[in-house]
Parts: structure tokens; C-alpha cells; sequence
């Protein structure tokens, strides 16, 4: 049986999941009862988003010529965000089938996609959708993409996945350019982790693409990096469902159930063997870039938050977290994810999947601060910044922007971008469409949530991608919040030093809103460095204690007037209130 293994890489919404369900239906891979739209996209938040988040494997079977293939496709998702779900797929495959909607062209995350498979020496099959559409620019995308890949027009293959308009001709195109697998079945068994879930019964089910060798259901394993040893639960393929099979031999991608229930001891990248002695090459570990506290709502449910943020690690290498410490909202996790909608979806993962009712801090991003003595910290939350007398210098990340946009739209981005301080290199001609090329730093990005704000001035047709490139020279400081003097280390922040002025009198006017009032006055105040910048105060309850009196003598009002002021200086004195769960809720979110 020859074996053809590939995936799908295109920008989001270009059809991506609509051409694997054809390609599903053209197998007979699933019964026609049991399909349904996006059959790929296995999570309801797919599904309700209309995008790909987790990359899905699953198995074909296509004859071709009178000759039987299978053919291992892995759809991909799109969204800058997810990357790095992209780049474990690619590394598991031969090929990949790029595919670009018609009436929108070439995208900044096409291009991305494109040079991550290119640096994989893959095979590329051009193909452009949506042909059928009243407005779809067919002839143009056609030259738009011939030109980016250096092939020939008729090479670029036309169809409409919706109405199933020339498919077979990208499944023969997979057959026949693709190559297969080399044959390495007379060495020992290695094959690369991919991707993983967790079992109750079987531990963690490792996704692996056989490299050399064959594996069989009871043989011992070895995972190279942890130097963890295993035993075979079960292996087989994806059909999609996981299906068991008596071996997996080079050449294939399925699964391996590794008996091994700590899940910290099977990682991406691994090499899963049973006597090799040289390891696979793995993935680049990827570095998270914002950063955001996750706390449990209901504090007796910190373990089980716990297991939950083990098990999303299982799923989402890209994801990483460490304990923070105690606060006003008990205890939480330190939480890196590599973008706005990877933080959006994990966490809206965690709550459906684990029924878990989460409180999040605001994101934050990862800053650099050197000491006097030169010695260089990783600042990923304000509790990591060191003592302000102690920095020498600090620094934020910035990165190369590239925004694609039609001509039309362009005069509108380029305004956009000076919102976030972006410095201009140079514009490329992509076909018909401007490639602006920008560096930014990350942080105003982020903060101004740039990405929806393109969209919005380019009505949806401007796209962008970005790498980080350096670290740059910018003053922060640390904003603390004081009530009653002492710091509120849960409502500290680190921002530049120019934006320290309006976030410390936005907080303190919040808190002033929110905390509820007390028997003694109580200061609320925002310092820099121990400078105080920003104060409100919340006001005294107010009680009459003179309101039973009748008649007598104004000294006896005056005495319990001065009394109740000598209580309230006391409590004061004291110095100590409770801030409501809900105080730290609304600030945060």
C-alpha cells in the first residue's frame, strides 16, 4: 500500500475544513448519516467561531489508477495565533496543498504558512478556491500565486470546495507530485510526538508520525527527552475517531496509547522508541508572548485547576503556566500564551471542558530589565519587576509587521499603524495588493488589540503576520495600587513610564467606584517607584449618633461626636479592610 502524507495551509476562512470535507466525502472516509459540515473541526468553539484551532490528523483510502493509496491528511488551522500548530504539522508531512480564496487573494498569513513549508522542503500544490463566487478574482489570485510560488499558471489548480467543483483533481495532484515516505522498516522503531491527549485508562495517547521501524500493542517504549519508559496500551490511525490496529509502521501517521499517566512526561517533539539510540529532530520549543493570571473562581477548586492546565499543556505545546502567588483572589497560575486569541480560547477551553468558573487578570507581555550589576530578568508579571532603584535598563520586544491590504484600503492602514508607534521600511507588490512592511512594538499590539482594528478600517481584507525580531530600549516602570498605604499586589501593572500617569488615576477612580465604603475614610492611591502619582478617597459611613438625643446640653452632642472620631481614627489606625472577591473580578477583567 503507498502512502502519501500532507496537509491543508491557507489564511482563515479560505475554505480550508470545506475542502477536507469533500475530500472526506470523495473517500467515503465517513458515512454520509454521520457527516456533517466542518466534520474536522471536532470542538464546539470551532464550530461556534467558524475557525481551526486544533490541527486534526485523520486517514484516507483513494485509488488511484487501479492503484490503492492512503492518504495521512492533517488540516491545519489559520489564524496567526496558532502557528505553531501549523509547523508541528508540516514537520509531519511530505506536502501540502496551499490553498487561497479567490475573492480575497493572497493573505499575510498565506505567505507565512508558505515559508514554514518551504523550510521543511515540502511539495506544494497551488490551489485556489471559491471560483464559483459573483466576485471571485479568479484570473488575477491565478497569477498572484503562480508568481509567489515561481510556477506556471496552469499548475494552479481551480475548484469550489462548497459545491464540489474539481476536487478529485487535487487529490490526484497529491498522488502523483507528493512523494512518499522512505522505506526504513528494517531499522529500530522512532517515531516524532506531534501532538497528544490524555486517557483515563490508557494515559497520555501520543500522536506520532513513524519515521523508521514498526511498533506493535505490548512492546516496550522509551521517550528520549523525558527518559521515560512505557509500555504499548494500544496503536492505530485516525478515522477520524481513534481506531486500533494490530502495528504502526514507518511511513504512518497514527497513535500511540503509552500507559504513562503523569502527563509532564510525554512532550512535543519527543522521540518514542524501543531501542534507537539517536533521537528525532523535534520542534523549536515555542516562546510565549503574553501573559495573563488565571485564579478559580471558587478557591477550594485550585487542584482541579491545576489538572485542567496540565491536560490543555497536553493539548497546546504552546501553551505553558507556573504558580503565582496568593492574592486577594486566593491561589492562581502564571498563564504565557503566544497571542490575544490563544489566551481567549484556552481559557473558554478550560471553563466548558474541565466546568470550571475562572477569574483572568488582564494580559500582560514579556518585558526585560538588567540590574546594576548587569545581570538581565524576564519580567512576565509585575511581581517578577525588580526594585526600580536597582534597574539599570529596560527593554520590550518589538516586532516586523507585515500588513497585506488591497491598494484601495491602504492609505487607511497606513494611518492605522501609526496608532502603535510603528516605524515604516518598506511596501512590496504582492499581484495587485500592497505588502507594508513595519516594525512595532509588540506591546502596543497587543494593548490596542490591532489586529480587529484592521479589519475594521480594511472591511476585513487586510491581513497581518509578525515575527519578533529584538529586544529595544524603553523606560517602565512598575504602577502599584495602595490602600490604607499597603500594596495591592494584585492590581500592580508595568507600563511605560509616560502612560503611568492616566492608568494610575483610571485604577484608583475605578477602585473608588467599587470598594465599598468603610466605618473610617480609606486612601486609595497609585505610586511609581514609592511616589505617590494619583489618589482618591473613599468617604466614611456616615452614622448620626446624636440622633436619640433630645434637649440637654451641647457638650454631650460634642462628646459623642468626638468619641465616634476617636473609634474611626482607631479602626483607621488599624488599617486593615476586606476587598471583596468581586472588587478584583471587575478590575481584572
Amino acid at each position: 500500500m503507498k502512502i502519501r502524507n500532507f496537509s491543508i495551509i491557507s489564511h482563515i476562512d479560505h475554505g480550508k475544513s470545506t475542502l477536507a470535507d469533500r475530500f472526506l466525502e470523495l473517500t467515503s472516509a465517513i458515512e454520509k448519516r454521520k457527516m456533517q459540515p466542518q466534520f474536522l473541526d471536532m470542538m464546539d468553539l470551532e464550530r461556534e467561531k467558524g475557525i481551526t484551532i486544533k490541527m486534526q490528523p485523520i486517514r484516507l483510502n483513494y485509488v488511484f489508477n487501479g492503484q490503492p493509496y492512503i492518504l495521512n491528511l492533517i488540516d491545519t488551522p489559520g489564524h496567526v495565533d496558532f502557528g505553531y500548530e501549523v509547523s508541528r504539522a508540516l514537520a509531519a508531512v511530505e506536502g501540502a496543498v496551499l490553498l487561497v480564496d479567490a475573492s480575497q487573494g493572497i493573505q499575510a498569513q498565506t505567505l507565512a504558512n508558505l515559508e514554514l513549508a518551504q523550510k521543511q522542503n515540502l511539495v506544494i500544490i497551488p490551489v485556489i478556491n471559491k471560483i464559483d463566487l459573483s466576485h471571485a478574482r479568479v484570473e488575477e489570485t491565478i497569477k498572484e500565486l503562480a508568481d509567489v510560488l515561481g510556477v506556471e499558471e496552469s499548475e494552479v489548480i481551480k475548484i469550489s470546495a462548497k459545491n464540489s467543483i474539481n476536487i478529485e483533481e487535487v487529490l490526484k495532484a497529491v498522488v502523483e507530485k507528493i512523494p512518499g515516505p522512505p522505506d526504513n522498516s528494517d531499522k529500530s522503531f522512532r517515531a516524532l510526538i506531534f501532538d497528544s491527549k490524555y486517557d483515563s485508562y490508557k494515559g497520555v495517547t501520543a500522536f506520532v508520525r513513524a519515521v523508521d521501524g514498526r511498533i506493535k500493542t505490548g512492546e516496550k517504549i522509551y521517550l528520549m527527552a523525558e527518559k521515560t519508559e512505557g509500555e504499548v496500551k494500544e496503536v492505530g490511525f485516525f478515522i477520524p475517531e481513534l481506531s486500533p490496529s494490530s502495528e504502526l509502521k514507518c511511513g504512518e501517521i497514527g497513535y500511540i496509547a503509552t500507559g504513562i499517566k503523569q502527563p509532564d512526561k510525554v512532550k512535543i517533539g519527543d522521540t518514542i522508541t524501543n531501542s534507537a539510540k539517536e533521537a528525532l529532530l523535534g520542534y523549536e520549543e515555542s516562546k510565549p508572548m503574553v501573559f495573563l493570571s488565571i485564579y478559580p473562581e471558587d478557591t477550594d477548586d485550585h487542584k482541579n485547576l491545576k489538572e485542567a492546565l496540565e491536560k490543555i499543556k497536553l493539548t497546546d505545546a504552546a501553551f505553558d503556566f507556573k504558580p503565582e502567588m496568593k492574592t486577594g483572589l486566593g491561589r492562581g497560575f502564571q498563564c504565557g500564551f503566544l497571542g490575544l486569541l490563544h489566551a481567549e480560547i484556552l481559557t473558554e477551553r478550560i471553563r466548558r471542558e474541565f466546568d470550571l468558573s475562572l477569574v483572568l487578570s488582564t494580559p500582560s507581555i514579556l518585558y526585560k530589565a538588567v540590574t546594576g550589576d548587569n545581570k538581565e530578568t524576564l519580567v512576565y508579571t509585575p511581581q517578577d519587576f525588580p526594585d526600580p532603584s536597582a534597574i539599570k535598563e529596560s527593554f520590550e520586544l518589538w516586532v516586523n509587521l507585515q500588513i497585506l491590504t488591497p491598494q484601495e484600503y491602504l492609505s487607511q492602514v497606513l494611518e492605522l499603524s501609526k496608532l502603535i508607534s510603528a516605524k515604516y521600511l518598506d511596501t512590496q507588490w504582492v499581484g495587485g495588493k500592497a505588502k507594508l512592511i513595519l516594525e512595532a512594538p509588540l506591546r502596543e499590539i497587543i494593548d490596542r488589540n490591532f489586529y480587529d482594528k484592521l479589519k475594521s478600517v480594511s472591511q476585513g481584507f487586510a491581513s497581518m503576520n509578525y515575527d519578533i525580531l529584538d529586544w529595544r530600549k524603553v523606560e517602565l516602570v512598575k504602577l502599584d495600587i495602595l490602600i490604607l498605604g499597603k500594596k495591592e499586589e494584585s492590581f500592580a501593572r508595568i507600563v511605560p513610564k509616560e502612560k503611568a500617569l492616566p492608568e494610575g488615576r483610571d485604577m484608583v477612580k475605578k477602585l473608588k467606584k467599587l470598594i465599598p465604603d468603610q466605618l473610617f475614610a480609606v486612601p486609595v492611591q497609585a505610586a511609581v517607584g514609592g511616589k505617590v502619582i494619583a489618589r482618591e478617597t473613599i468617604s466614611a459611613k456616615r452614622k448620626d449618633v446624636t440622633g436619640y438625643l433630645y434637649g440637654g446640653d451641647v457638650t454631650r452632642k460634642n462628646k459623642l461626636l468626638e468619641k465616634q472620631k476617636k473609634g474611626k481614627a482607631e479602626l483607621k489606625a488599624k488599617g486593615k479592610i476586606r476587598i471583596p472577591p468581586d472588587v478584583y473580578l471587575k478590575i481584572l477583567s
